[in-house]
């Protein structure tokens, strides 16, 4: 015999419980409700898929809900009897009605469903027909990740495209963004398919926080949304016991790297070379061929390794040659690679010699190629330790309008348009190095040009520049809004303008 919830056990108030608690609270408050609403009866079970399959249901979220059967001839009476108090309670509801068949058929037909049945979880019901659903749902999602991975790589990709990059967004998606909480379900669901490692505890920790974040959002709009909007941050911001709206989106930047970057490697484990081999190419098994690309450096398997024999102790200079490999190349750095250069490597002296310059004025010339391996450097911990400046401004945001990417992110993208006009200067090694530190100086109290010079000189001489070249780059960061600024004010035809900037740069950059 079936009961039914009074009004007052009805969880529409989100839990005041914060992070991990509050949602396992919602979680449990959700299933004692909704086994209320089901009639015990053999061949029936109400299942949840995702959030509520995961325990981690958002304050606003929806209910996503199958209410599974085994041919009950009045199956569709039963449905209406569970749906309609959801409806009537004002909560959200994606159904379905199926049989365990039928959840199968739909898993191997979408890759979307496919990978949103993996969390499927009993709420009520028959547990024998529920575990029957969970396992047919698995084992056919293993025995069809060759046609549904490349599938559902390309569904991500499309979405990503439309949400951006959580990670560089000053209103970031912190779910269907590249790096946000929807990629670390695809991750589960390589490992579901037994071709990849579950997340590690980084990228676990990272999904937590974005969560909590989410949960905040949820709770200071009052309503379902999964976009940060900047109206949205103070309250978010007071929510999470932060101090700034900048470190709420730093916080945000850095799991959604964190997340980005594995969700980079993972599709790689998994083979997924769909711009080389297409569809048919997935998963395909390739002659292991190390094709030399620098000194101790190859490439293998599509990413950059280092070559056998090779020890990074014996060769300080070594991560910058393998980044230089990789940028020029196109190839990411194999993540065994990375981890043998940052428990192996041998700390740069102070100034670099001319060897590390030398190379790292190499990686800065190879254009686009300069962003992944950026990235990758700093994931590692590695580009802190090389530039520790660096840390001032990692996943700054920035809210001028012009301005699409984090500072960090905005410094590595200008140096890699710098890499296109090298050959139209004498000195191209101080174009990039000022183009990577030109807005060093930003996160700071003062004006960010005076900052960033001062900050540069230091930078430049550990670099192994001289102290003629220093004076340059200096020059280069504290003046490099003259030009745009003088522009929009000024006629830059007048003699008056002209003597300007002359009496400002003087000869130094002819």
């Amino acid at each position: 015999m079936m009961t039914t919830a009074s009004a007052d056990q009805v969880p529409l108030r989100p839990s005041e419980v914060a992070g991990a608690p509050g949602r396992l609270e919602r979680a449990e408050l959700l299933d004692r409700w909704l086994t209320s609403l089901l009639p015990n009866r053999p061949g029936l079970a109400l299942v949840a898929v995702g959030g509520l399959g995961r325990r981690e249901p958002a304050p606003y979220g929806d209910l996503d809900l199958i209410l599974v059967h085994d041919r009950i001839p009045d199956i569709a009476s039963v449905a209406d009897a569970v749906w309609y108090p959801i409806w009537d309670a004002g909560l959200r509801l994606d159904h379905s009605v199926r049989t365990v068949e039928q959840s199968v058929r739909v898993a191997g037909a979408d890759a979307v469903a496919g990978l949103g049945l993996l969390d499927v979880r009993r709420i009520a019901g028959d547990e024998e027909l529920a575990e029957r659903l969970r396992h047919a749902v698995a084992a056919s999602w293993r025995a069809k990740a060759r046609r549904l991975l490349p599938l559902l790589r390309d569904e991500r990709t499309r979405r990503g495209e439309l949400a951006g990059d959580t990670a560089y967004l000053v209103e970031p998606d912190l779910k269907e963004g590249r790096g946000g909480m929807r990629d670390v379900l695809v991750l589960r669901a390589l490992a579901a398919a037994q071709l990849s490692d579950q997340p590690g505890p980084t990228v676990e920790t990272a999904y937590a926080l974005l969560l909590d974040v989410r949960d905040a959002l949820h709770r200071s709009s009052k309503r379902r949304t999964d976009v940060l909007v900047r109206q949205e941050q103070i309250p978010v911001m007071q929510t999470l016991g932060l101090q700034t709206e900048d470190e709420l989106l730093r916080m945000v930047s850095g799991a959604a790297r964190t997340i980005s970057f594995a969700m980079a490697a993972g599709w790689r484990r998994v083979g997924t070379g769909l711009g080389a081999g297409g569809g048919n190419g997935f998963l395909r098994r390739r002659k292991p061929v190390r094709t030399p690309l620098l000194e101790g450096v190859v490439a293998h398997l599509g990413e950059v390794a280092l070559a056998r024999g090779v020890d990074p102790g014996e060769d300080p200079v070594l991560p910058l040659r393998v980044a230089a490999a990789a940028a020029e190349s196109g190839l990411p750095i194999s993540p065994a690679t990375m981890a043998v250069l940052v428990e192996r490597h041998q700390p740069l002296p102070d100034p670099w010699p001319d060897a590390a310059r030398t190379w790292f004025v190499r990686l800065l010339a190879a254009g686009r190629g300069i962003v992944e391996v950026f990235e990758a450097f700093d994931q590692s911990g590695l580009l802190q330790e090389y530039l520790p400046e660096w840390q001032r401004i990692r996943a700054l945001p920035q809210r001028h309008p012009l301005h699409l990417y984090t500072v960090d992110r905005h410094l590595v993208e200008t140096a890699a348009v710098a890499a296109e006009l090298t050959r139209r200067v004498r000195r191209p090694d101080l174009l990039l190095i000022a183009a990577l530190l030109h807005d060093i100086g930003k996160g700071g109290e003062g004006e960010h040009c005076v900052e960033g010079a001062e900050i540069a000189a230091p930078m430049a001489r550990r670099i192994g520049l001289d102290e003629d070249e220093v004076d340059t780059i200096t020059l280069m960061v504290g003046q490099h809004l003259l030009l745009p600024h003088t522009a929009l004010r000024r006629d830059p035809t007048d003699s008056a303008t002209i003597g300007l900037i002359a009496d400002r740069i003087g000869n130094r950059l002819d």
